[in-house]
């Protein structure tokens, strides 16, 4: 079985830590085992190892982001550049592009999983499975579902339909339909019927995923696909493919799961509530504050909030409604301040505009050892270096 992992996202619901550059899944935020801090990719790439799969995973994110995950996966595991975001769908058919000409051919298996989710170690023992699945129920399609904890309008929702167990085997269900992001009436409604979240897990075979591309008009070609990327409506696969299945199955899931999609679900996996420079009050209650700013953020008497801070802004909302960040970023399209690069990581400092020199711009760079920067990776116009620390080469 071959694990197509997905890696970046738009970065807004978990801004202003994450942006277009670095998302989500590189936030290191959350407690490793060493008592170090690791991100979301760190974390899943290391429960892969500890579950033998990793010999299989491939990971896919724009090619803008390559560099990036190779940095905080050290190089351990194959990165596919999408050339542009053009939505879960096509970033699928994009990830068949390595295996479809392949000899070993239309008969081999791929799994997709999104990357932004937190769980225990035996969900990857489970994810293992789906492989044999395919084959036992004969499904086009085979999925991994999770018991929810409480009616949630920010999950999707699979509806079981016929129950089937095998002696020895993990029972499973066919899928009777999907519901995606209900209002909470009726997720309760749906929870009340057996439903499952869906974990955003995707087995299939091989020639399943490339009649269905044909089906939406896209070649299989690699060359091909790859040259009329750009021009390509952004496609969500539930829609052009989950939902229109003709046999589908999931498999039920009982263990912990958490889609780390927003500020409430995020602040639920930290060891500490205070990250960064900052204090909060005894009676602040439930409140979290994450700070990237060497100046200090203070929260007295307000419960349940999250104050967050970066170079690219200041979010301070109540945990329940932070999520509604992402809808207030879609009017604007705010340049990202900091960020992180295969050769280091970069923080502007200032901005502003001479009369003569027209737009000044000041960063700091942080350039790892043994690396260098690109021509690419610090603009064009006219530079100004001042070397603060450390040594170096011109290369």
């Amino acid at each position: 079985m071959q694990l197509v992992l997905l890696c970046g996202g738009s970065g807004k619901r978990l801004w202003p830590l994450s942006n277009d550059i670095r998302s989500k899944l590189f936030l290191r935020l959350l407690p490793a085992p060493d008592g170090q801090k690791e991100s979301m990719l760190g974390r899943v790439c290391r429960q892969l190892a500890a579950a033998g799969l990793d010999s299989s995973a491939l990971l896919l994110t724009h090619r803008s982001q390559v560099n990036l995950v190779l940095r905080h996966t050290e190089g351990r595991l194959p990165v596919l550049g999408e050339p542009a975001k053009r939505g879960t769908f096509t970033a699928r058919c994009a990830g068949c592009r390595p295996f479809s000409g392949q000899g070993r051919g239309a008969g081999r298996n791929c799994l997709y999983r999104a990357g932004g989710y937190v769980c225990r170690r035996g969900f990857f023992h489970r994810v293992a499975e789906l492989s044999d699945l395919l084959l036992d129920s004969g499904a086009d399609l085979a999925m991994l579902g999770t018991r929810p904890k409480h009616p949630s309008d920010q999950y999707g929702y699979i509806v079981p339909g016929q129950q089937t167990g095998k002696e020895g085997k993990a029972s499973y269900a066919s899928v009777a339909r999907f519901t995606e992001k209900p209002d909470r009436t009726r997720a309760q409604q749906l929870i009340s019927q057996g439903a499952l979240w869906n974990c955003g897990i995707y087995a299939f075979k091989l020639r399943y995923m490339l009649a269905c591309m044909k089906r939406s008009g896209l070649p299989l070609n690699d060359k091909a696909l790859c040259a009329m990327y750009d021009s390509l409506p952004v496609r969500s696969f539930d829609e052009e493919v989950a939902e229109r299945a003709e046999r589908a199955v999931v498999l039920p899931y009982e263990g912990e799961w958490r889609d780390i999609g927003n500020w409430q679900t995020l602040t639920e996996q930290l060891d500490s509530r205070v990250i960064g420079r900052g204090q909060i009050s005894e009676s602040a209650h439930g409140t979290h504050i994450v700070n990237e700013l060497p100046y200090p953020f203070h929260v007295i008497g307000v419960e349940d909030i999250i104050a967050a801070a970066s170079p690219d802004g200041i979010l301070v909302a109540a945990k329940s409604h932070a999520h509604s960040i992402k809808e207030k970023l879609k009017t604007v399209q705010p340049y990202p301040m900091h960020g992180e690069a295969s050769w280091g990581s970069y923080r502007v400092l200032d901005e502003f505009e001479h009369r003569s020199l027209g737009d000044i711009l000041v960063a700091r760079l942080t350039v790892l050892p043994d690396h260098c920067l690109n021509g690419r990776s610090h603009g064009s116009g006219l530079k100004v270096w001042t070397i603060v620390s450390g040594r170096g080469r011109s290369c």
